[in-house]
């Protein structure tokens, strides 16, 4: 926990200035439950994973992570998204009629129950695995942003992938056209 003074005086900050963070996230998003997830994300990264060193000017600091946090959220949303998209494109191009409301709602379902699953990771895993899997990011960067080895990275994607398969074998059963063998 946070033990360090300096640590304690960045939690302070954060404390005294989570509207003003909060305020700073959504002028650039626009949207203030977003930027309301995003300074929550950052808290709890500061009592987590509090940094290393001094931290000479904690309100910049704590802008400038609230800032990355939500870039990373929305590209996160976005890849989302496009998974979706994708997903309607391939199911036009063989042919298949647009889904009914029922079909939309299992589909989205399992997408919810798929980002609760990934939600639900330990932090660590969870960070490894959407920085390498939704951002695209190759492990030795992985490794270098969350401070540990590449093969710790590699630990906690095998990790990750068998929470996850469950959720993801459910997901790919659903996404085959109907009479298709599996």
């Amino acid at each position: 926990m946070l033990r360090d003074p300096a640590h304690l005086t960045l939690f302070a900050t954060l404390i005294r200035h989570y509207d003003d963070l909060v305020d700073h996230v959504r002028r650039r998003f626009g949207d203030r439950h977003f930027a309301r997830d995003v300074v929550q994300d950052v808290c709890v990264q500061v009592l987590e994973r509090p940094p290393a060193g001094i931290v000479a000017r904690p309100l910049a600091f704590l802008r400038h992570v609230s800032t990355h946090r939500a870039i990373d959220r929305y590209r996160a949303e976005q890849a989302r998204q496009q998974a979706l998209d994708e997903w309607a494109a391939v199911t036009q191009a063989h042919g298949a009629s647009a889904p009914d409301g029922a079909q939309a709602l299992a589909f989205r379902q399992q997408v919810d129950r798929l980002a609760a699953c990934i939600a639900a990771l330990p932090p660590r895993c969870r960070d490894a695995f959407v920085l390498h899997r939704l951002h695209d990011l190759p492990q030795d960067e992985v490794a270098e942003r969350l401070g540990i080895s590449r093969g710790m990275v590699a630990r906690h994607m095998a990790r990750a992938m068998t929470l996850l398969a469950p959720a993801l074998d459910e997901l790919a059963a659903s996404a085959q056209p109907p009479g298709s063998a599996s």
